[in-house]
């Protein structure tokens, strides 16, 4: 996490299952750097159909947040966009 002010960048991997009833979004794995999320990305890709690690800076306290920025991805979802946790 990198903090300027009250603004802090958070680094997430988010990552997706399938079972029997389809793909679902497994919780979010926060990250401390974007190499760490990077890394966490890349083995969880290994076994799971769909990560996706991305960044997000913003005021925790307002919730006053800039768009995410897609780091990398691995695989595809099924879906659309508004059913991602960004």
């Amino acid at each position: 996490m990198e903090a300027d002010g009250a603004r802090k960048t958070f680094f997430i991997v988010q990552s997706f299952s399938s079972d029997g009833c389809g793909i679902r979004m497994d919780p979010p794995l926060e990250a401390a750097s974007e190499n760490s999320a990077r890394r966490t990305a890349a083995r969880l890709a290994a076994r799971k159909p769909s990560v996706i690690c991305f960044k997000r800076t913003g005021d925790p306290s307002t919730g006053d947040f800039d768009e995410p920025e897609v780091l990398i991805s691995y695989g595809s979802v099924v879906g659309s966009d508004d059913d991602l946790p960004f």
